[in-house]
């Protein structure tokens, strides 16, 4: 997927706009958090999405990027903008929280969404239009929970975001350490906003546990981890796929040296051999991202945006043949096909839907690092 990019900054409003021709055919909406506590998310969602190919499938594509502030409401109000330009598909929220607000004005709207979070609608009826990118949160803590048991942790110790983020993954990680029996010695909560968290941390480290995981994202997810550290915690500190990146790693310099994540495989292709899955679209990836954006810009998020895209690409031509974009028909025909994705690669896994699973990942989107000497290596 080469990328051809025309850019166009338009007021103060956080709108921009990228197309092939005024006369664009399929357009794709997308709401993301470019600024705010949740930016080391959506500002690289954002730029992914603006150097993405102008066409998708052959079709001309007009792409409309607005930015929401991390803020749910405004997330909302996006939404609503994006369907009233007669968005064919919308692509967000970078946080679960937003991408549930999303949810509502794309299902009344019946514009399939593409998330940018692992976020999880329980309405199923709601639900049959969401398509995250982004890996299961239960299929990521698993992976956590099996490097807990063969490092012989009995107690965990949780602490969290205050929000569906925070909520989905504890909800994953009761469920897995309970079947392996490991304990959750105490479970704090804080806001992504929280400048500190040392009450929490001082609970934490007071019911004695042998590890903490901290269920947060982005650059917050390095406070808890700083506090815990300058605390003189020896047990080993967890953290979540939503926390890996360059950002995180810079926020929590040495603080965060040894501490163990699961990933998706985009930030160590390098590490990967050359038969792995998604070695050759993480490469080109990576390759147009850092022509855009610098050599080190590379991030998880933006890749959630190239894999829409790679979905999009077999979804389109199935869903032009009920009808042409800008119709209700042929938004209903996209979350059809969306729904039958078969075996796309993308930079974070392989892609198989079906009406029960519309994450479409298995293990080869997730791997176990520890950070070592300020970056990641893959643990043996």
């Amino acid at each position: 997927m080469k990328a051809k990019h025309l850019l166009i900054t338009l007021g103060l409003t956080g709108l921009l706009s990228l197309s092939l021709s005024a006369a664009a055919e399929l357009v794709v909406g997308v709401s993301v958090s470019a600024t705010g506590p949740a930016a080391a998310l959506g500002a690289p969602q954002r730029n992914a999405a603006s150097i993405m190919p102008t066409t998708i499938a052959g079709e001309p594509v007009k792409v409309i990027i607005l930015d929401d502030g991390s803020d749910p409401n405004v997330a909302s109000r996006n939404a609503r903008n994006l369907v009233e330009s007669q968005a064919d598909v919308i692509l967000g929220g970078s946080t679960v929280s937003n991408a549930l607000a999303i949810t509502e004005i794309a299902v009344e709207a019946k514009t399939p969404l593409i998330g940018m979070s692992p976020a999880k609608v329980a309405d199923a009826t709601k639900a049959q239009w969401v398509f995250p990118v982004a890996q299961d949160n239960t299929l990521m803590a698993a992976a956590l929970i099996e490097h807990m048991v063969a490092k012989g942790v009995k107690r965990l110790g949780i602490i969290g975001f205050a929000d569906p983020y925070g909520d989905d993954w504890l909800k994953a990680v009761q469920d897995s350490a309970q079947q392996h029996d490991i304990a959750l010695t105490t479970i704090e909560k804080y806001n992504r906003s929280d400048t500190s968290v040392n009450s929490q941390v001082v609970k934490l480290i007071a019911s004695r546990p042998d590890a903490v995981l901290i269920l947060a994202s982005g650059t917050p997810a390095a406070l808890p981890h700083i506090a815990l550290s300058e605390r003189g915690f020896t047990g080993q500190i967890y953290q979540t796929h939503g926390a890996a990146g360059a950002e995180f790693l810079k926020a929590g310099g040495k603080a965060v040296e040894g501490g163990v994540f699961v990933i998706g495989p985009l930030l160590i292709n390098d590490l990967l051999p050359e038969e792995a899955a998604t070695k050759a679209t993480a490469t080109a990836f990576i390759q147009s991202y850092s022509d855009a954006f610098g050599p080190t810009s590379i991030s998880t998020f933006a890749g959630h945006v190239y894999d829409a895209w790679a979905l999009l690409e077999q979804a389109v031509p199935q869903a032009k043949a009920a009808g042409e974009p800008g119709t209700e028909a042929f938004r209903v025909a996209l979350r059809d096909a969306l729904e039958k994705t078969t075996e796309v690669k993308g930079v974070h896994g392989v892609y198989n839907m079906s009406a029960t699973d519309h994450f479409g990942h298995d293990e080869r989107a997730r791997y176990v690092v520890q950070v070592k000497n300020g970056t990641f290596e893959l643990v043996e």
